[in-house]
């Protein structure tokens, strides 16, 4: 794996056991010697450590009105201390990536996803030119699950305090941590980003408390699907509209109605409208055996032509059942319908079902 860029806590993962595989041009760990299966319900029973340092970390300095060019997401309207859940869209109205936007007063903080994160940055340079800084020195953890507070909280008491998508900056013994309440898995929790060069330390402190595990992306995969949570270029891409995909709730009322100068409006407010031709569904198939992502769909066991497909599947820990998502005609879109999935050669049965499959559990 020798041209994959590799996070400050490369070594930490070896150490731990972890299997290191590529993932968006970085070496990083799928699974701990405790494997994917426990590492998912330690999240969800008590804490998980994640290194999400592989995705972009950018400070942006232009104002909140100059990012609104890009994205259809209040950004002038969100508080100092606050985060929200973003889109990049193109002029069809496709997603080009999701990202966290963060108010921190005289800047904008985004993370942006890993695979995407050259093509964000470039994105951002070509429209808002030198407001755009990129951090490189910082690593990116997660810390998630019902006790990741009390865990945090030794190090940084102020993180208590802190609610669903708050964002601060809290002084610690491992120097300035850049903090929001927030994450991918459904569960309260944190992502902290730290100087590099206290990364490992950081990390070792937190993996030292009864609590809190160590978490692959195989659990982080697992995890964020119970939670009907999107993975850019699995779930959503250039070819589905954030209305598609159900995240009309990242588009404020404001950016309807008034501030609608972004890419891709005339799509997007036509389907807010009219709605959509299809939709992202959660799909419940029978048995024991997930449906994969390229899993075709069909209305019934003998139709000709399939109607749509899956974009993500795993096996559900916590509902101890085969999960999918997909993408569906809206006419077959309502939960209980019943859809066929071609698996290898035979049309196995699989109900629409309301996402999430397990319900969140932030600390708003």
């Amino acid at each position: 794996m020798g041209d994959l860029k590799r996070t400050p806590l490369f070594d930490l993962h070896v150490e731990r056991g972890g299997k290191m595989v590529p993932f968006a041009g970085w070496e990083m760990p799928v699974q701990y010697p405790l494997g994917v299966m426990k590492e998912h319900l330690h999240t969800r029973a008590a804490a998980g450590l994640f290194d999400v340092s592989h995705m972009g970390q950018v400070i942006l300095r232009a104002g909140p009105a100059a990012l609104e060019a890009l994205v259809p997401v209040d950004v002038v309207g969100l508080a100092e201390g606050r985060q929200r859940y973003g889109v990049f869209t193109n002029t069809a109205g496709g997603i080009m990536d999701d990202l966290m936007i963060a108010n921190r007063g005289d800047h904008l903080f985004l993370v942006v996803n890993a695979a995407m994160a050259d093509q964000d940055i470039a994105h951002l340079r070509a429209h808002l030119g030198d407001a755009v800084e990129v951090i490189t020195d910082r690593a990116l953890l997660a810390l998630q699950g019902p006790k990741a507070e009390a865990a945090l909280a030794r190090i940084a008491p102020d993180v208590a305090g802190m609610r669903f998508m708050d964002v601060a900056v809290i002084p610690s013994d491992y120097g300035a941590l850049w903090v929001s309440r927030s994450g991918y898995t459904g569960e309260d929790g944190y992502e902290i980003s730290v100087g590099e060069a206290q990364a490992t330390a950081l990390a070792e402190a937190l993996l030292a408390m009864e609590e809190v595990e160590p978490i692959g992306l195989g659990a982080r995969d697992s995890l964020r699907l119970e939670a009907g949570l999107c993975l850019y270029g699995s779930d959503i891409d250039t070819t589905t509209t954030p209305i598609e995909a159900g995240l009309g709730w990242a588009i404020q009322k404001v950016r309807r109605t008034d501030r609608t100068d972004f890419p891709g409006a005339a799509t997007i407010l036509d389907q807010i409208a009219n709605g959509a031709p299809r939709k992202r569904v959660g799909l419940l198939p029978e048995g024991r055996a997930p449906m994969r992502a390229g899993t075709q769909l069909f209305a019934s066991p003998d139709a000709g032509d399939p109607i749509g497909s899956v974009t993500s599947g795993a096996f559900g820990p916590c509902i101890e059942r085969p999960m999918s998502m997909g993408y569906v005609p809206t006419s077959s879109a309502a939960p209980g319908t019943t859809l066929f999935g071609d698996v290898r050669g035979k049309r196995l049965p699989v109900t629409v079902a309301p996402l999430p499959f397990r319900p969140a559990t932030f600390k708003r």
